[in-house]
């Protein structure tokens, strides 16, 4: 199995794991809020992690200048991109979500021109054009609360972009993306818990956890391991060996897993404001997607 082969299969089961998240994270918030849910989860990947790396051997740079973007990096991926994806969710349906997540290559291509100084054609700025219409329709809702929590889903969005191009040059200096991956939780776990417990009383927090169902107990612990550890080691692994544009695309099958487990298992309604911002950001897409997005290549490969 060639390197290429491999890496889009890895990348497929990490969409199968991360859509299937999507109405995970809903129905789980339903018992826990978003930062003690978080916090929970952090807590459980971040000692498994740091189990890992106590017995496994990890080249880290001496620089610091490089362990403070491999710092950066791990912060952003993990307590800004989840913090604002679980607050998002918290506020808005997980077939909402799964559709402003579609817009996730079109950023690829904003921020290959931005910060890697990548050409783009007039189709597709016409595409981008036309996805970020769909999208709009997407978030713009007369409900506040609604709103708020769409703008939350795209700023994750946003950042998740950021550290993916990140992870990708750090991927570069020969870092382990296991160990990259395990650091990112244990930094989310020791940035987090003193926002969360400035925020929710311990002694509230405990009662709150003996008492939720063990369903939603297993909602965190898919989040922690599978969504989590599993799903993060797997996506660096597949990106490390294609351009970062090839793996943006795989965020295009999770509609594939989010939409009818949030409709027959969350009973979401699918309203026409979802099939028409559907039918314009696959408009936008096909037309934007006439190349793959080639990044400079790997020394890995």
């Amino acid at each position: 199995m060639s390197a290429r082969v491999r890496a889009y299969l890895l990348l497929f089961i990490v969409s199968a794991i991360w859509g299937i998240a999507g109405p995970v994270i809903k129905y789980t918030l339903e018992f826990i809020p978003p930062g003690i849910f978080l916090l929970y989860r952090f807590a459980i990947a971040g000692i498994f992690a740091a189990i890992t790396l106590s017995l496994t051997k990890n080249h880290w740079p001496k620089s610091n200048s490089q362990k403070f973007w491999i710092f950066l990096y791990c912060f952003l991926n993990t307590t800004v991109v989840l913090g604002l994806l679980f607050l998002g969710y918290a506020k808005t349906s997980a077939i909402t979500g799964s559709l402003i997540n579609a817009v996730y290559p079109v950023i690829v291509a904003v921020v290959g021109v931005v910060f890697l100084k990548e050409h783009v054609t007039h189709r597709e700025k016409l595409g981008i054009a036309i996805t970020l219409a769909g999208v709009g329709l997407t978030i713009i809702n007369l409900n506040a609360i609604t709103f708020e929590g769409n703008l939350l889903i795209l700023a994750s969005l946003i950042v998740g972009v950021i550290s993916a191009v990140m992870a990708k040059l750090l991927l570069r200096r020969n870092l382990s993306p296991f160990a990259l991956t395990q650091l990112s939780f244990l930094v989310g776990l020791i940035t987090l818990t003193p926002l969360v417990l400035f925020s929710y009383p311990p002694t509230s927090n405990f009662q709150l956890l003996t008492s939720i169902p063990a369903s939603a107990h297993l909602g965190v612990w898919y989040m922690a391991l599978l969504s989590g550890t599993l799903a993060y080691s797997l996506w660096h692994i597949g990106q490390k060996s294609i351009e970062i544009g090839e793996t943006a695309l795989f965020s295009y099958l999770y509609p594939i897993f989010v939409i009818p487990l949030s409709f027959f298992w969350l009973h979401e309604q699918i309203t026409w404001v979802h099939w028409t911002s559907a039918a314009i950001i696959a408009t936008g897409v096909i037309t934007a997607q006439t190349k793959p997005r080639i990044y400079p290549p790997s020394g890995h490969r």
